[in-house]
């Protein structure tokens, strides 16, 4: 009686137990619990069918161990509990805070609205038909390239230089406030302005005719 009311307590121990993750691999950790490592075993993930979540535990990271009938042979691996090797990265009540083992940080603030991503090196973001940013304003620091074709609805300002290495055609009227420079040529409605001569000009004071 004694023996099976110990093994009655010890399947109830080893029903839910705390442990930390030893080895690990795709779909199954190992689990050291006291002196136990475990076989290994499924953890849960956060989509499994339909759709599907990837996202591996990694060594070191506490979880706890659900056994069946408290036999650990057959248990399955809940991540993850913080530990003192592993803290919480933030200390707020709100705030959404992921920390990548590269440093990178994607955190989103409700109080703020805030969304903040740092320390990513490279993005791609791959789309069949087509991508809308809704935004009264956009701002990028740093050089944009496109490599097919720009429409720009509104109104156009360069504050800096700007190189055109390749014919640029203007279907509307174009102003220019400042002076303008050209060289190479210039034609205008056929006209070469480059090498041209003017009718109607005798030496002096008098004034050019229309253009010949």
């Amino acid at each position: 009686m004694r023996e099976k009311i110990a093994e009655l307590n010890r399947r109830i121990d080893n029903m839910i137990r705390i442990g930390v993750v030893e080895e690990a691999k795709a779909g199954k950790v190992r689990v050291r619990t006291g002196k136990i490592l475990t076989d290994w075993r499924p953890y849960l993930v956060q989509r499994a069918g339909a759709s599907k979540r990837s996202w591996r535990i990694s060594v070191g990271e506490q979880v706890m161990l659900l056994s069946l009938c408290g036999d650990l042979a057959n248990c399955y691996v809940l991540p993850a509990i913080n530990s003192n090797e592993n803290p919480e990265q933030d200390d707020h009540e709100n705030r959404d805070h992921i920390t990548y083992p590269d440093g990178a940080v994607i955190e989103y603030d409700p109080e703020t609205s805030f969304l903040k991503v740092t320390g990513v090196k490279n993005a791609e973001v791959q789309v069949s038909e087509r991508v809308k940013v809704d935004c009264p304003e956009t701002e990028t620091t740093g050089n944009l390239t496109v490599g097919g074709n720009a429409i720009v609805k509104g109104t156009t300002e360069l504050q800096g230089a700007a190189t055109m290495k390749k014919t640029a055609t203007i279907l509307g009227a174009l102003a220019a406030n400042g002076g303008a420079s050209v060289d190479g040529g210039l034609k205008i409605d056929g006209d070469d302005y480059s090498e041209h001569q003017h009718a109607g000009v005798t030496s002096g004071s008098g004034t050019t005719g229309p253009v010949a």
